[in-house]
């Protein structure tokens, strides 16, 4: 049987200034107190470097949001996977669905991110999800698992993070049985693809998780932590999700 160690990580979006450091410094408290999972922070580019400074030596470990999937070049605006690590990232988001809807990423894009990420030793997660036409459509595990495989690579580190669109900052949520349905199917196409070590990869489960749903939520077969993103802003409210793992 094996044991998947649970990470919960935070997506910070294009939130967070200077002063935002007092929540990194909190979650970094309270983190002492959660030696049974890993905990991520992943804010906006221009705190990187600061928070992977702050954190040092801590069990907070800090991610990049994005990258680029060339090591430099001429593409202005952009951060590749290598600079990532350089500010003191151990991993990077690639492939969230806004990404995905505002930047026209296609899966092949995400996979070539990842194979970036994996280029540069950072942890890739990989994120995948339906909308709610597709959900309601009956597509979303076949939407999912296209996006799988097109969008994990061959090689490398990563993690899944399944965040159906439709619960996004919505404030809505799929039932744990739909949850179960869709995390197993994604450990059978990662099982199919890559034999023992897809049961060892980590599914996280993402969409307008917080205190209140993540028992319910981060309980489920199959689901190995979460991606968080509002309430990752506030360090009490990360940690009380964290604290389904104490």
């Amino acid at each position: 049987m094996t044991t998947r160690r649970p990470l919960v990580a935070g997506n910070w979006k294009m939130n967070g200034l200077e002063r935002s450091a007092v929540e990194l410094d909190k979650i970094i408290a309270g983190s002492r107190a959660l030696p049974g999972v890993d905990l991520m922070v992943c804010p906006p580019a221009t705190l990187l470097a600061r928070f992977a400074d702050l954190a040092a030596g801590s069990p907070v470990a800090i991610g990049g949001q994005d990258c680029h999937a060339q090591p430099a070049g001429a593409f202005t605006g952009d951060i590749s996977a290598e600079m990532l690590e350089d500010a003191g990232a151990t991993a990077v988001i690639v492939g969230h669905s806004e990404r995905r809807q505002y930047h026209g990423e296609t899966d092949v894009a995400v996979r070539a991110k990842a194979v970036a990420a994996a280029r540069a030793g950072l942890l890739a997660i990989v994120c995948v999800g339906e909308t709610r036409a597709e959900r309601e459509a009956g597509r979303a595990l076949a939407v999912v698992g296209a996006q799988v495989d097109g969008s994990v690579p061959d090689h490398g580190s990563f993690v899944i993070a399944y965040e159906p669109i439709w619960a996004i900052g919505t404030g809505l949520t799929p039932t744990p049985g739909d949850v179960a349905e869709m995390h197993g199917h994604i450990r059978a196409r990662l099982s199919a693809r890559f034999g023992a070590a897809g049961q060892g990869g980590r599914i996280l489960y993402g969409g307008s998780v917080k205190p209140a749903n993540a028992k319910e939520l981060l309980t489920v077969a199959n689901v190995d932590g979460a991606l968080v993103g509002g309430a990752s802003l506030v360090a009490a409210e990360f940690l009380a999700i964290a604290s389904v793992y104490r």
